[in-house]
């Protein structure tokens, strides 16, 4: 099997990604499917630790902080995380290298025959055990897991982690996961295991008493940053920021002041909940967790296209935010690291989104609206995106694709206004690809490259 063949397999099973879900229901998403297919596999999750990480926004920004601390600690360390940016392979990743192509093509087809004795498997439930697999056959020292969808009911919730870590939570999702923060909440606590530390991120009143409430019946630990675990803000740059963290109880050894190579008021927040559940791992006796390894994580984690700066002339901002908490935050930090910047909005974004509450957040930075849509089957229309920017009273461009807007961009910059991409994750990945197609910088090779029989 090649590689692209390994694609067109796992792209020919059922995918929620490119499909509105009509329930969020045990009948829908099975776990016993999950369990069947791994213990099948021989169970390939039960030979490493694992950290677990669900939330709204910013899991993968933590993921990637502890997966940049444990390595920095000499962990070999394996990072699942979706959705992708340009290549599939970047989902299951070890010390940040995402999986090779012809190790990927052999890994699908050496479980084929056992996906295929499992009726009704899904796409993002086969990829969970090609990532548990993986990490097995590498030898992992540690396996930080990403939720995919909820946590009650997502494949990755099959494991017992070490520490159970839930950031932010905001409404999202609201048809699958419920209409209020406290449903939402009920759904993400559905990851907290018996016993096994639970650390939130701060959290509306309402959600974490839901997850407190969760995590008594289990018998498990509840940390609240915000309460427990406090930060403040300290320097910043466009290419780094400073942070002091303490601890609410009293000193501890992973106190103090840290460099974060990732931009944003949101990446303290996310910070500081990876330090609480570093301290956590530290208490339970992992000697590599120390103030060290911590700084040299922070100050080295990349995590593209959050808030990231392509270009500081003029400023080019990225970021996937896609939902309005989300675009808030980043409308306040952008404000904070460009205060005298207005903004020419490239906007695209998934048409199951609260699409009205984002442009709400963004429309009032806006020098210029240029709306589009990215590849992907749920992206919304642009011509109901513009609908929607007139009915909030902001005349909007159409863009045929993220490349053509990126072109349409250039008669609207000058002195005082620069570019920002958001919406999506595919919007931003779009928006990358053209960027460095433009200024001869380099991608993750691209999944269709090199086949010829492959036609977007």
């Amino acid at each position: 099997m090649k590689y692209h063949d390994a694609l067109r397999y796992l792209y020919g099973l059922v995918d929620y990604e490119k499909r509105r879900i009509e329930r969020y229901t045990p009948e829908e998403f099975r776990l016993d499917r999950v369990v069947t297919l791994l213990e099948k596999l021989g169970n390939p999750h039960h030979r490493y630790p694992k950290l677990h990480i669900a939330g709204t926004k910013g899991k993968g920004s933590v993921a990637a902080i502890l997966a940049a601390v444990a390595q920095a600690g000499g962990q070999r360390v394996g990072l699942y995380t979706s959705p992708h940016l340009h290549t599939y392979r970047e989902r299951m990743q070890i010390d940040r290298v995402p999986i090779a192509r012809e190790q990927m093509a052999a890994l699908v087809a050496e479980i084929q025959p056992v996906v295929e004795s499992v009726p009704q498997l899904t796409i993002f439930e086969v990829n969970t055990a090609l990532a548990f697999c993986y990490f097995a056959q590498e030898e992992v020292d540690l396996a930080v897991i990403e939720v995919g969808l909820g946590g009650r009911l997502d494949a990755t919730n099959v494991i017992t982690p070490l520490v159970s870590v839930i950031t932010s939570l905001s409404l999202d999702h609201t048809y699958l996961l419920g209409n209020t923060l406290a449903e939402i909440a009920g759904e993400k606590a559905g990851i907290i295991k018996p016993g096994v530390p639970v650390i939130s991120a701060p959290q509306r009143r309402e959600s974490w008493r839901v997850l407190a409430e969760v995590a008594q019946k289990q018998h498990a630990s509840f940390t609240l940053v915000g309460r427990d675990w406090h930060w403040s803000a300290g320097r910043r740059s466009l290419t780094s920021q400073t942070i002091s963290v303490t601890q609410a109880a009293g000193p501890s050894a992973l106190a103090g002041e840290y460099q974060l190579a990732l931009l944003g008021d949101f990446q303290q927040e996310n910070a500081a909940t990876a330090i609480a559940a570093l301290a956590t791992l530290r208490e339970q006796g992992h000697a590599w967790i120390t103030r060290e390894t911590v700084r040299a994580g922070l100050a080295q984690v990349t995590w593209p296209g959050r808030m990231e700066v392509l270009s500081r002339r003029p400023p080019l901002i990225v970021d996937c935010a896609h939902n309005p908490y989300s675009a808030r935050m980043l409308v306040q930090s952008l404000q904070k690291w460009f205060p005298e910047t207005r903004w020419v909005l490239i906007y695209g974004a998934s048409n199951d989104k609260d699409i009205r509450g984002m442009l709400a957040a963004l429309l009032p930075i806006s020098e210029h609206l240029i709306v589009t849509r990215s590849y992907h089957p749920r992206a919304a229309s642009p011509y109901s995106l513009a609908d929607q920017c007139v009915a909030l009273g902001k005349g909007a461009e159409i863009a045929i694709n993220p490349a053509r807007a990126l072109e349409q961009v250039q008669p609207h910059l000058k002195p005082g206004v620069g570019i920002l991409a958001t919406g999506s994750i595919f919007l931003v990945a779009e928006i990358q690809t053209s960027w460095a197609a433009e200024n001869h910088l380099s991608l993750p090779r691209a999944d269709w490259d090199g086949d010829e029989e492959w036609h977007p």
